[in-house]
C-alpha cells in the first residue's frame, strides 16, 4: 500500500494521525471529514480522497471512528510497532536529537549513535550507546535499523548517506544543508534548519 500512496499524501497522513492522537485522548469517537480539514487546514475533497486509500469504512452521516482510523494510518505510517533509528553524527545536535523522548512516544526507538570521534565522545555521559562509524553495517544488520538520522556536518553528510546506505537502510532524515545523492529506492527526507530561521526573520521582522 505505502508504494501506491503519493508522497504527498504520506505526509497529509501524519497530520491526520497527530489529530486523532489527540481526539482520541479527548475520547472523541467519531470524526467527519469536513471536520478533520477544518482542524487541519485542507478540503474535505481532499480528505476524502486521502483516506480513500483505505477503503470505504466511514459511516455516511457520522464520519471516521477516530480508533479505526487511527489504526489504519498508523498501520500505513509503519509507527504501529517500534521502528529501530540511528543517529550518525554525537555532537550537540546529534546527542540533543538521542535525548528527545517525544520519538519514543511516537513509536521511534533511537538505538545507537555513530561517530568518527566515538572514543571522545564516550567518556560524556549519554543515554543512547555511542559507537564508531567502522562498526555501523554490523550494527544495522544486526538489529535491524529502519531509519538512519544525518546529524553531520556538510562536509561529512554524502559519505555518512553512502555508508548508510551500503548497510542497508534505505529511510534517511538528513540534516545537513546539502542535496544528497543516492540510489532511487532510497527516501530522503532534509531539514534544513538555517533556512527555515531566514524564512522566520523575514516574518519577524517589525
Amino acid at each position: 500500500m505505502k508504494n501506491q500512496i503519493p508522497e504527498s499524501t504520506i505526509a497529509r497522513l501524519s497530520i491526520y494521525l497527530r489529530l486523532l492522537e489527540e481526539l482520541e485522548r479527548e475520547k472523541t469517537a467519531t470524526i467527519r471529514s469536513s471536520e478533520i480539514a477544518n482542524l487541519s487546514g485542507l478540503t474535505a475533497a481532499q480528505v476524502r480522497k486521502d483516506l480513500a486509500y483505505f477503503g470505504q469504512f466511514g459511516v455516511r452521516g457520522q464520519g471516521y471512528a477516530v480508533p479505526l482510523l487511527k489504526k489504519k494510518i498508523s498501520q500505513t505510517l509503519g509507527v504501529h510497532q517500534s521502528c529501530k533509528t540511528i543517529i550518525l553524527g554525537a555532537g550537540n545536535l546529534g546527542q540533543a536529537l538521542s535525548s528527545y523522548r517525544g520519538f519514543h512516544k511516537e513509536g521511534f526507538d533511537i538505538v545507537a549513535l555513530f561517530d568518527i570521534a566515538a572514543d571522545k565522545i564516550k567518556q560524556k555521559e549519554t543515554a543512547t550507546p555511542i559507537y564508531d562509524l567502522s562498526e555501523l553495517q554490523n550494527f544495522v544488520q544486526k538489529n535491524k535499523v529502519g531509519i538512519a538520522v544525518l546529524a553531520v556536518p556538510v562536509q561529512a553528510a554524502q559519505d555518512a548517506a553512502i555508508q548508510v546506505v551500503e548497510a542497508g537502510i534505505t529511510s534517511i532524515l538528513n540534516f545537513a544543508p546539502v542535496d544528497l545523492a543516492v540510489p532511487n529506492n532510497v527516501h530522503v527526507r532534509n531539514v534544513d534548519l538555517a533556512t527555515e530561521l531566514i524564512t522566520l526573520a523575514y516574518y519577524s521582522k517589525s
